[in-house]
């Protein structure tokens, strides 16, 4: 995810910081620094900092089901709404993302039951009410966070994990790709009733949960239904085969005549066997231009190492290769030469493609 920094690796799942998320550590020091001077400031880092190793846990949960059922998760971003998990891909069987699902908030369950313990009952409803506030102490204040993170997730819709619940018990009936409309439409409707209720209360906080909400039922539709579409298909069904390449003696001002010339983004650069040595990108381009000038060599400007499928592989491998990139990926043949590239823009094309021509399929009387 852009905008993140690594924080280091475990077990395999590196774990990333998104930036905004120093954003609220800083406004927590800082609001509470006003309010009780540095001590506080303190407390209320401690405070935010023990929420967020309970967001990590939960993460974690998700992590070691999926990989009870061979699924890898390649990274965890903690953002200021809490953690995302990128696995590798969706377990295919119902009941295995049924328990990938419920894993997490499970782990929230065990860490309130052992606060619990150490408090030697239920803490002040109180202290639920006022999180902020240090008065109803750390353990107390935990508890009720945890409480609220498994209630919260099991809201029924994405990218929480209510809605993926949600999703493997529709889909044990209905099907993968029905399930996931269904409960993307639930989960939008929610997004909206949320939004709705944070623009009449002044919250902004609720609102951009709303947006993140909303955003992320849309992009799981999205997904289901190019996986569901890629099956039986190669990388060559999909790959773009009509593009301009740059040679690896091209210059930036080579790269800005295509640019202007074609309607391409992203231009392979390969040598003189045809292999793909790298992708130039418009915004690589850009600020290739601005530091260094036009006559600046594009293999200095070019994403090196960028993966490439054979043209005959299982589209849904090439995209979970697009998945690890995190950008365009090379198509070659069986002599390693660069045939085709593969995009997300092409793959988005696809999809409305796809959308329009069953929404305009005749349905059988």
């Amino acid at each position: 995810m852009s905008w993140s920094i690594p924080l280091g690796r475990i077990a395999g799942t590196e774990i990333r910081l998104h930036l905004t998320f120093l954003l609220l550590l800083a406004w927590i020091g800082v609001a509470h620094g006003l309010q009780g001077g540095m001590a506080a400031a303190v407390e209320g880092v401690a405070f935010i900092s023990l929420l967020f190793g309970c967001v990590l846990l939960h993460e974690f949960g998700h992590v070691i089901a999926a990989r009870r059922y061979g699924v890898r998760t390649p990274d965890i971003t903690l953002l200021p709404i809490g953690g995302v998990a990128r696995l590798e891909r969706i377990p295919e069987k119902p009941s295995e993302e049924l328990v990938v699902a419920l894993a997490g908030p499970a782990v929230n369950v065990v860490i309130a039951l052992l606060l619990f313990l150490a408090l030697g009952g239920l803490p002040p409803v109180e202290a639920m009410a006022g999180l902020e506030n240090p008065a109803h102490g750390m353990l107390a204040r935990l508890f009720w966070v945890n409480v609220t993170l498994v209630v919260f997730n099991l809201l029924p819709a994405f990218p929480m994990d209510g809605g993926r619940v949600l999703r493997a018990l529709l889909a044990m009936r209905l099907g993968s790709r029905r399930a996931t409309e269904i409960a993307s439409q639930i989960g939008q409707a929610l997004a909206f009733v949320l939004g709705l209720i944070g623009l009449l209360n002044g919250a902004p906080l609720m609102v951009f949960v709303a947006l993140f909400v909303w955003l992320g039922a849309q992009a799981e539709a999205q997904a289901v239904q190019l996986r569901e579409l890629s099956r039986g298909m190669m990388a060559e069904d999909a790959m773009i085969s009509r593009f301009e390449s740059l040679p690896v003696t091209a210059r930036i001002a080579d790269a800005a005549e295509l640019l202007i010339r074609t309607a391409q983004t992203d231009f392979p650069v390969v040598d003189g066997g045809g292999r793909l040595r790298g992708i130039l990108t418009r915004s690589d381009l850009v600020r290739a231009l601005q530091k260094d000038g036009p006559d600046a060599p594009v293999l200095e400007a070019m994403r090196r190492e960028v993966p490439v499928v054979p043209h005959r592989a299982p589209l849904e491998d090439a995209l979970r290769v697009m998945q690890d990139a995190a950008g365009p990926i090379g198509v070659v043949d069986a002599m390693g030469r660069l045939i085709g590239v593969l995009t997300h823009e092409n793959l988005g094309e696809m999809l409305m493609l796809e959308a329009a021509r069953a929404g305009g399929t005749p349905r059988a009387a």
